[in-house]
């Protein structure tokens, strides 16, 4: 069934296949792809209510619940802590960017030899330009970050507070992150609040190795963290 017209602020996330280009040379793009498109399909399937656009190497995450922002941000953090989880089984990472801000998205008349898919606003766009684009810092492989411009001051104000309840747990693996004051990071990686700073410590290691071993050291990194 496709997705109907939707237009206003909410939260995107753009998120990636780290690597692909190697995935390519190595003849296995398209089963990273596949296990993409089928973790998203089975994990949008649930009660999220959180939409997905997916096409190359990238899918497109976002909600309609825009006048419960909190919830809004809680539900697309969920899938994307699952999606991020079910594709390191696959020995497979992904990139996320999540920004605020407005989207639209327009169903368009289509025929046999033509799809299309009318997406835009500040919030799509900023998302893209943190994931593509952003070197201050770069986004690394398995990062999830958020970009503070144009937050809702109650989502900032919440990240602030330190006083989740426990429907709000999810919120409290959201940290700052040295280096970096543009952007909060969300560690979907870690079980625990308390495993943050020592999973950080090796993987920043890891993102020093050259480029030949920095891939496989962080993809090890990611799934001890998941399995403690």
């Amino acid at each position: 069934m496709p997705i109907n017209d939707f237009d206003g602020d909410t939260f995107v996330a753009y998120l990636d296949i780290s690597g692909f280009r190697e995935l390519m040379k190595k003849e296995k793009a398209l089963e990273a792809l596949d296990k993409l498109y089928g973790y998203g399909y089975d994990i949008l399937k649930k009660d999220y209510q959180v939409y997905g656009i997916f096409f190359s190497d990238l899918g497109l995450l976002y909600t309609r619940r825009i006048n419960d922002k909190k919830k809004s941000l809680k539900s697309l953090l969920c899938v994307i802590k699952e999606i991020n989880r079910r594709m390191l089984e696959s020995d497979v990472m992904l990139k996320t960017s999540i920004a605020y801000g407005h989207f639209g998205y327009y169903r368009k008349n289509e025929f046999i030899r033509i799809s299309k898919t009318a997406t835009y606003g500040w919030g799509f766009v900023n998302a893209y330009l943190d994931n593509e684009k952003a070197d201050d810092p770069k986004l690394q492989t398995g990062q999830c970050r958020i970009v503070k411009k144009n937050l809702p001051s109650e989502i900032e104000n919440c990240f602030l507070s330190n006083n989740c309840n426990q429907e709000d747990k999810i919120l409290e693996f959201i940290k700052d992150r040295d280096g970096d004051s543009d952007r909060y990071y969300f560690y979907w990686m870690a079980n625990s609040p308390s495993e943050i700073s020592d999973f950080e410590e090796q993987y920043k290691s890891a993102c020093k190795l050259e480029s030949d071993l920095k891939y496989d050291k962080i993809l090890k990194v990611l799934k001890e963290s998941v399995r403690k």
